[in-house]
């Protein structure tokens, strides 16, 4: 008998093998959209018996669905709302209609997202967490109604108990307080804010926690969002987490730089609008009324518009904006970001734009802080350099800073990175922002970054040895995944 089981097993294993092979394969076909990534996943679950599968299980199914909340919640706020209230009630700008040279983007923007243009905004850059911090801290002592906290990662540091602190002062000040982390982020330091903000009487709540059986239902799928809305009127949002790390005067290890950005005008409303429907999802709360969407008044000459990406409904908004401002590009794009991953479309657009005799400008860490990231980039510059980018990295501490400039004019700003998990995994949050002064602004941040950078030249990619090439080349295959 029991050799008869002894002799079994290994058929018993080959058949649930090929059955989740087989699942697996008809599951990516049917729902998934991108090519390289079913084929990624359906190579993975033939290759790597149960291994594959299991990890499809875990990472490559997309479970989120907030679209009928976003509805619902959309038909409560347009039952409420006041003339004024939201900012989508804000017709599209006259300078931006053609025949404007951003028109067309313009009109991409307000179909992929449904949003129309904001006029009236000021948008104010903060250099890492030296000027990010203290502005965002002065912005919740001075509530009066209401803060909304979103934040991928907030850690349980010095920098995590001011904003602690804050918060619990604006409590007892009778502020109404909200605070959502990213169950996934809210890990990096023991124990989890989530829990600590929890004790001292602090709504909080963790996005998508990843406990048990929910880390293989989720755990692929994140909130990389970073909102702070202070009275619905005051907002914060770009690629700054609440970490030491970024306050450079404070932090002793590990520091990196990044932008942030201090946000007034009608435009906040859908700042508010984002956090919302995610707190909603998170914890079935909606949160509506003057307490948490004021009318807005305009306070500066920022055109904008909101830009949500994630898994869901969202899928691929990001991916078509930056495809659009790189074929818009007739004089110059500036690109910074920690992490540089695009996918072979967006590749290719990069490509064209420069040969068509853009001047396009990539600036880069010289080492991220995840070494497989730049493993799998390293493959994909030489021919970028060969179309006539230009490639630049920066050296010393890691830089986490996220901006997309289009002919010192259109500006990309928020929380999204140039990979596949921030154009395809993740929830993400982003303001094109149509204004020749920001615009300059961040020009200046970027062509700074650029004079004390190393630029790359095709011949460096080309004296690396066979060893470091062909790392690079396994570590690229994973890139659909990274």
């Amino acid at each position: 008998m029991h050799s008869t089981i002894a002799d079994l097993w290994p058929v018993l294993v080959l058949i649930a093998d090929i059955t989740a092979a087989t699942a697996v394969t008809m599951d990516a076909v049917l729902r998934k959209r991108h090519v390289p990534s079913i084929v990624g996943w359906i190579g993975l679950a033939w290759l790597a018996p149960l291994v594959g599968s299991f990890l499809y299980l875990c990472f490559g199914i997309n479970r989120i669905k907030t679209s009928a909340i976003t509805h619902e919640l959309e038909a409560a706020w347009a039952r409420d709302a006041k003339p004024g209230t939201l900012s989508n009630e804000t017709s599209s700008p006259e300078h931006i209609t053609a025949p404007h040279p951003f028109a067309g983007l313009a009109r991409l923007g307000r179909e992929v997202t449904g949003n129309l243009l904001v006029s009236g905004n000021q948008v104010t850059l903060l250099k890492n967490g030296d000027e990010a911090y203290p502005a965002m801290l002065d912005a919740i002592g001075r509530a009066n109604q209401s803060v909304a906290l979103l934040v991928y990662i907030m850690d349980n540091d010095s920098v995590g108990q001011l904003f602690l602190d804050a918060l619990l002062l604006a409590i007892k000040q009778g502020v109404h307080v909200r605070v959502l982390i990213d169950d996934f982020g809210a890990r990096y330091t023991r124990p989890s804010m989530i829990s600590r903000l929890c004790d001292s009487g602090i709504p909080v709540a963790g996005f998508l926690p990843t406990r048990t059986a929910r880390l293989i239902r989720y755990a692929n799928l994140r909130n990389h969002r970073k909102i702070l809305v202070v009275d619905g009127a005051i907002g914060f949002t770009g690629g700054m987490n609440i970490r030491e790390a970024h306050w450079l005067a404070r932090s002793v290890r590990d520091s990196a730089h990044c932008a942030h950005f201090r946000i007034e005008g009608p435009i906040v409303a859908d700042m508010q609008r984002t956090f919302a429907v995610d707190w909603a999802f998170t914890t079935g709360e909606h949160l509506k009324g003057a307490r948490w969407f004021p009318a807005l008044d305009r306070r500066s000459t920022v055109v904008a518009r909101g830009v949500k990406d994630g898994p869901d409904a969202d899928l691929d908004n990001m991916l078509r904006i930056i495809l659009g401002a790189l074929s818009v590009a007739t004089q110059t794009v500036r690109i910074v970001t920690p992490y540089f991953l695009p996918n072979d479309a967006l590749l290719r657009a990069v490509q064209v734009t420069a040969l068509r005799g853009i001047d396009v400008a990539i600036v880069l860490p010289f080492k991220s802080n995840i070494p497989i990231m730049d493993w799998a980039m390293a493959p994909q510059l030489p021919d970028l350099l060969t179309a006539g980018c230009r490639i630049y990295f920066t050296p010393g501490m890691f830089d986490h800073t996220k901006l997309f400039v289009v002919d010192s004019f259109w500006s990309l700003i928020g929380s999204t990175n140039w990979d596949a998990r921030s154009l395809r995994l993740n929830f993400e949050y982003n303001l094109e922002c149509y204004d020749a002064s920001l615009a300059q602004n961040l020009e200046n941040l970027i062509e700074g970054k650029i004079a004390r950078a190393y630029r790359l030249r095709l011949c460096d990619t080309q004296s690396t040895g066979f060893p470091v090439r062909l790392r690079n080349g396994l570590a690229r295959l994973l890139s659909p995944f990274l």
